[in-house]
């Protein structure tokens, strides 16, 4: 008698779980056909994500329906439904915080897209999808949510006004990250001292690598209220100015025009260079020894701008000489007769 009431529902699962596991077998390998057709990686993501899941969510099914067939006694079947019913809704949980993490990830490698891939978006989703997941677990088990949110609430207060610094800084990370004023990736200035790419936005900073290599930490709070330039907004491409002087003998005319042809070489055939800008120069000033004048070239991010100017001087340079173009030192003229008359 015992041996039956084992043997039916072992029975049983080994018949679900194998038709489960040939079925499991066709449907991905058809699935893994049709992702390799379509452009999109997110059906990749999600097949990826499903593959485990789907073993374990049909052995639970295969288990649950045996315990239906079966004539275990009441306590167990109880126990074991129970204890399929927690692998269940926390295995779903975990799976979808895996999508979930995944298509985070593929949609902000758009720039422009409005949630930039951070520390805070992907950890703040995950423990958004981890909450509601233990919420519907102790739901499904009889356990009352109703006084765990009201003491959440009275703690979350208390919480609150004891931490509200962090909270601030939490707040103002998640301002930064939805209004996309601010990016990860992003070159940006807060004074002369602080400049740099953006390389992360936590739940209470944001990190800046600088040119030298030094990482600054930011409070988010600070950053809300400072005044930022952002080297990436509109776009990428930016406008640079390069001063330069020549003497006052110089036929300003010719300058302009061997100036002009040297911007164009410059941004055509060195890298970081827009090709398709049009460089002009602008005379501005009549200095202690020089005529000056402003060459403004555009580059394609913040960093290129210091080869352009390095490529641009050398050529610049090297051309003047041959054109007989003076570049002059500073001079200072001295009036005796003046002198003597006194």
């Amino acid at each position: 008698m015992i041996f039956e009431e084992i043997a039916s529902p072992l029975i049983s699962f080994a018949v679900f779980f194998a038709f489960g596991f040939v079925a499991k077998k066709l449907v991905f390998k058809a699935f893994t056909e049709w992702t390799k057709v379509t452009q999109t990686k997110v059906d990749d993501e999600i097949l990826c994500s499903l593959k485990f899941p789907l073993v374990l969510w049909w052995l639970m099914l295969s288990i649950f329906l045996a315990l239906k067939v079966s004539h275990l006694p009441d306590d167990i079947s109880s126990f074991f439904n129970k204890l399929i019913l927690v692998i269940s809704v926390s295995s779903v949980t975990l799976v979808i915080a895996d999508i979930s993490g995944k298509l985070i990830k593929l949609y902000s490698k758009n720039k422009e897209s409005s949630l930039a891939i951070t520390s805070l978006t992907y950890n703040v989703t995950k423990i958004a999808i981890f909450t509601c997941g233990g919420l519907i677990l102790l739901s499904s088990l009889g356990i009352s949510i109703a006084p765990i949110l009201t003491a959440l609430g009275v703690g979350g207060l208390a919480v609150a006004l004891a931490l509200q610094d962090t909270l601030s800084n939490l707040f103002a990370g998640l301002q930064i990250t939805v209004s996309k004023h601010i990016r990860v990736g992003d070159y940006i200035k807060l004074d002369p001292e602080v400049q740099g790419y953006v390389t992360d936005i936590t739940w209470r900073f944001t990190k800046i690598r600088m040119l030298d290599n030094t990482m600054v930490i930011v409070p988010n709070a600070k950053l809300t209220q400072a005044i930022v330039a952002n080297y990436y907004l509109p776009d990428k491409e930016l406008s640079v100015t390069i001063e330069v002087g020549v003497h006052y003998n110089s036929n300003l005319e010719k300058v302009e025009k061997v100036t002009s042809e040297v911007a164009k070489e410059v941004m055509q055939t060195v890298a970081g260079g827009v090709a398709s800008f049009e460089p002009f120069i602008r005379y501005h000033s009549f200095g202690e020894s020089s005529i000056n004048l402003s060459v403004i070239v555009r580059v394609k991010e913040f960093a290129d701008q210091y080869y352009i100017k390095h490529e641009f001087i050398k050529k610049l340079h090297s051309r003047y000489q041959k054109e007989g173009i003076v570049l002059p030192y500073p001079i200072r003229a001295i009036n005796y007769c003046q002198e003597k008359e006194r």
